[in-house]
């Protein structure tokens, strides 16, 4: 869809809001509008509209919990959280920060938006009610993770079947055997630990998740940040969160132990970790995702032609192995 197109579109289905707009301008993938209210942004919806009722609930409760700044949808004039131009494309028109991006080359500011994000789970509870109204089922990792492995299997039958390799081919079936024991090990063993309980548990504390809780989507603003793109909320325990932005920080730094703990350190200054999501935190972070998103990746691009950035990430990959394992085992070294 081409940008001038988009703003063609979106000025006609800005009337439906209580807002006058004074300029639009081309923001990422976007619609920022100037109004006298203030700044805002209008996107195009390709979810569930009725994730946005979700969205909205969660933001109020964030909004009123005065903990964490975070963006608001705004309804139309008629109540609506979303609009629809004459093909039938659904639109939706919030509030915008228009400040920098987290910069993760600054510890100090990593540990603030850890600090951040345990607030922002403080505010994202449901009440049992709530999570029967909208419908939701509990997020269980062991089924993503057998769906990773089933996916695993996969590439590694189709690389052993084939005849000529290339040398990415080649570097990435040697590492195989390592990495796929590794991903079995690690499901089994968190599926031996929350047995049957698991869903059981994510429902009744009720706890939702940003869903992606990384760099792009914690705006400085002044002395603090704000939190944006809820769209992938979900409900999970929020370790899912922490575990998201701690592994892209800790791979970017050679799986500092120091890092880790000060992150650890921060997160549960606001909101104590308990024993068991200790222990999920020490799985998730445990499980290769790195090496199962360099095989799928591989997997379903052509393969004609194999980029040398595949081949510079699975030499990283392998280089921080042994620093990874001696992160896990210093810092989740209480377990048992």
């Amino acid at each position: 869809m081409g940008g001038i197109e988009l703003n063609d579109r979106a000025v006609g289905l800005l009337s439906q809001y209580d807002i006058d707009v004074i300029r639009t301008r081309k923001g990422r993938g976007a619609i920022l509008c100037d109004t006298e209210k203030g700044c805002f942004i209008f996107k195009e919806y390709t979810g569930n509209p009725e994730k946005l009722l979700l969205q909205d609930c969660l933001l109020k409760k964030v909004s009123a919990s005065g903990s964490v700044q975070a963006e608001l949808l705004i309804p139309t004039r008629e109540g609506a959280l979303w609009v629809e131009d004459g093909d039938g494309r659904r639109y939706f028109l919030k509030t915008y920060f228009d400040n920098r991006e987290c910069d993760l080359s600054q510890e100090k500011e990593c540990r603030e938006a850890v600090r951040t994000l345990a607030k922002l789970h403080n505010a994202l509870r449901l009440a049992p009610k709530e999570v029967e109204t909208f419908g939701l089922t509990p997020f269980l990792i062991d089924r993503e993770y057998e769906k990773h492995n089933k996916e695993l299997r996969k590439v590694w039958r189709y690389l052993r079947k084939k005849s000529q390799k290339s040398l990415f081919e080649s570097a990435l079936l040697r590492e195989y055997d390592y990495y796929l024991e590794q991903a079995a090990e690690v499901t089994e063993a968190w599926r031996d630990f929350t047995r049957a309980d698991d869903l059981e548990y994510i429902r009744e504390c009720g706890s939702i998740c940003h869903g992606d809780y990384q760099y792009h989507n914690i705006i400085r603003t002044g002395e603090e940040f704000a939190v944006i793109n809820f769209e992938r909320c979900i409900m999970d325990d929020g370790i899912r969160d922490l575990c998201f932005f701690m592994r892209k920080l800790l791979e970017k730094n050679d799986w500092s132990p120091a890092l880790g703990d000060g992150l650890l350190e921060a997160y549960g200054s606001i909101r104590p970790i308990s024993a068991r999501s200790f222990v999920e935190l020490y799985y998730r972070l445990a499980y290769p995702e790195k090496f199962w998103k360099i095989a799928n990746f591989y997997y379903n691009s052509g393969k004609a032609w194999i980029p040398e950035r595949n081949q510079e990430k699975l030499e990283i990959l392998a280089a921080q192995e042994k620093a990874k394992q001696e992160f896990l085992e210093k810092v989740f070294r209480t377990l048992s």
